[in-house]
């Protein structure tokens, strides 16, 4: 198992990273959430999961061990798998994920792409007692980019939303004037699709 990478950052889009540790690129998924810890250019250390299925081999990387443990959670959830346990953390933020289930707010989470009233109260059922045991988020510093449309773009496009859909939503939340971070844009995208 593959507790964490730290090393140099190569390359930084919304949905994934490549960090070169040892002279070996790995290519981790993460969150909007750990998208918007990391700095451009820098050592990077991030807390990983690894899933092997039979088609595929994967990494998951998070800024913090708590959203790793969230992650966890989520996917021992029976119908929840990786991607929708990115989805998720991509869509809210660990603190309102830890309130939803503990308060059984079922149309928070029915606020995620994918996620029906039946997957939510499984999710509210299974984790409210568990999720006491994962630690707090912590706030999120906001990483400013001149191409904040167009990496918004691509990430919902890798999270599996047509370009045109995707783009259309996106320009009707930057016609509202609001100065917005690439997280909160894909946020309130993710809300619109």
């Amino acid at each position: 198992m593959i507790a964490q990478i730290n090393g140099k950052l190569i390359e930084k889009t919304p949905t994934y990273v490549v960090i070169d540790c040892g002279g070996v690129g790995y290519e981790l998924k993460i969150s909007l959430n750990t998208f918007s810890q990391i700095g451009a250019n820098e050592n990077c250390m991030l807390y990983t999961h690894f899933v092997v299925r039979e088609d595929a081999q994967l990494l998951y990387g998070f800024k913090e061990t708590g959203e790793r443990e969230l992650f966890r959670l989520l996917i021992s959830v029976s119908g929840v798998g990786s991607a929708t346990a990115m989805m998720i953390l991509s869509s809210l933020s660990s603190n309102e994920i830890k309130q939803a289930v503990l308060s059984g707010d079922v149309n928070t989470l029915k606020s995620v792409k994918g996620i029906g009233a039946k997957s939510a109260e499984r999710i509210i059922i299974d984790l409210r007692d568990k999720i006491g045991k994962v630690d707090g988020a912590s706030t999120i510093s906001l990483v400013s980019n001149n191409t904040i449309k167009e990496e918004a773009l691509s990430a919902l496009v890798m999270l599996g939303f047509g370009k045109n859909p995707a783009e259309k939503a996106l320009n009707k939340i930057l016609s509202e004037g609001e100065e917005l971070t690439v997280e909160e844009l894909i946020k309130r995208t993710l809300k619109k699709l």
